[in-house]
């Protein structure tokens, strides 16, 4: 039997999400994050690339498959603006009690997950985290005011690593015919999902539309 599927295709990016890590004393990564999530809504595009490596298989002198490992994935995000608290935090800056930040030192950047909405036709939604991030480089360029208004625009360059043993590097789901009942965007983005029992717990908590933290640039 031949069935016809017609996804839904994007429209446009939606408001991104940000959770750092509780690492552990020596930095590394662990399950659990800190309480508050950070969601702003300046963003212009994310392109996302997976980096993987492949190896073929030979036997009988020929190709007998091909073995495929995706390694990392890379996210450029593209924004009007975005919170520089943040953005220290996660260079790894040292922000002094008295507002200074010091930058550009050999400091550990720490971990964090980050969140993606892709909206999709007809009020659907694609919902993405991705648990285990590292800021990889930013850009800062301003340009002159002239007669007509520009927009200035800034990249985030962020790697995604696997966070589990299986290697998987996102969580996501996509309103479409297994969207979990009572499930809204507040809801997933209200912590970093790493497992199906967290979607479970997502779905079914009573998660207020303020529960993450909108903060400006």
């Amino acid at each position: 039997m031949i069935s016809t599927k017609k996804p839904p295709i994007k429209e446009t990016v939606g408001a991104q999400y940000v959770c750092f890590n509780t690492m552990d004393s020596d930095g590394n990564w662990t399950p659990t994050f800190e309480e508050d999530v950070e969601k702003t809504e300046t963003v212009k595009k994310v392109a996302v690339k997976e980096n993987t490596s492949s190896a073929n298989v030979y036997a009988s002198g020929k190709v007998y498959d091909q073995e495929s490992q995706t390694n990392t994935s890379t996210i450029e995000v593209e924004v009007i603006a975005f919170p520089a608290d943040t953005q220290a935090k996660m260079r790894g800056d040292l922000v002094d009690k008295s507002g200074l930040i010091l930058s550009g030192g050999n400091r550990p950047r720490p971990f964090f997950a980050y969140g993606k909405v892709v909206e999709l036709k007809s009020g659907k939604k694609r919902l993405d985290w991705y648990p285990k991030c590292k800021l990889t480089e930013n850009t800062d360029e301003t340009s002159t005011r002239e007669e007509s208004y520009s927009e200035q625009t800034d990249t985030l360059t962020i790697t995604a690593y696997p966070f589990n043993d299986d290697g998987d590097i996102k969580t996501a789901v996509s309103d479409g015919a297994n969207f979990p009942e009572g499930l809204t965007e507040e809801k997933f983005f209200a912590k970093p999902i790493l497992t199906p029992e967290d979607l479970t717990a997502a779905t079914a908590s009573n998660v207020a539309a303020s529960t993450s933290s909108t903060k400006g640039a």
